[in-house]
């Protein structure tokens, strides 16, 4: 409420306060014969009473709106390019390792090796034939299918001569063309020819080999 409103009510109070008090008046001075006095008293009281209400107090002026000033927005800068520069890699430096340490096993000490054999006995002094090889070997000895087919060459051949100077192996080396030639020369020396045995540095008969050569020619 208002300073103006709560004023003018206040006035409205006391005019009814008055109004009831006179009404007041009025009954008591019919009851006691003076009503014709206080109502003239009254009227002339309220010819010269006037109630007047304060005028109420001027609208109170609002204060003008601010003025509305036009900003200019900033101008609108653009930011400098970005310059990537590429950072060099860091060079890569290898730390010299150090190589593994390679920890064996003690071995037991070896035993002793055993004694050297005694070197074989060498060969001192070689098989020889008792007689010319070529003697064990006569006409009658011309295989009958060479003679008939004309066959004739030389085979060589290798005997080994064991220690009791016997043939005890033959081998052709060379044939003669003729297996009847290879095979008769083979056989005629594993029964004929006789050997001086071998020796070795020991002076014990020892085997050997002797190779040699036979020539088949049919006689005319």
């Amino acid at each position: 409420m208002s300073y103006v409103d709560q004023r003018m009510s206040t006035g409205r109070v006391w005019s009814i306060v008055l109004v009831a008090l006179l009404h007041a008046l009025l009954g008591y001075a019919f009851v006691t014969g003076l009503a014709y006095k206080v109502i003239k008293n009254v009227q002339e009281d309220m010819k010269t009473f006037d109630v007047e209400e304060e005028p109420p107090p001027p609208p109170e002026e609002l204060p003008p709106p601010p003025e509305q000033v036009e900003v200019q927005p900033p101008p609108v800068v653009a930011p400098p390019p970005i310059v990537r520069t590429q950072t060099p890699a860091p060079p890569i430096t290898t730390a010299p390792v150090a190589p593994p340490v390679v920890i064996t096993p003690t071995a037991p000490p070896a035993p002793p090796a055993p004694p050297a054999p005694p070197p074989p006995p060498r060969t001192v002094e070689p098989a020889r034939a008792r007689a010319n090889l070529a003697s064990y070997v006569s006409n009658d000895d011309y295989p009958a299918s060479a003679l008939r087919n004309e066959e004739e060459g030389t085979t060589g051949f290798r005997l080994t001569v064991g220690p009791n100077g016997r043939v005890t192996e033959c081998t052709v080396t060379s044939s003669s063309g003729s297996s009847a030639l290879d095979n008769a020369t083979c056989r005629i020396m594993r029964s004929r020819a006789r050997f001086t045995p071998a020796r070795n540095n020991l002076g014990q008969p020892t085997d050997d080999t002797v190779s040699a050569r036979i020539t088949w020619r049919i006689a005319e």
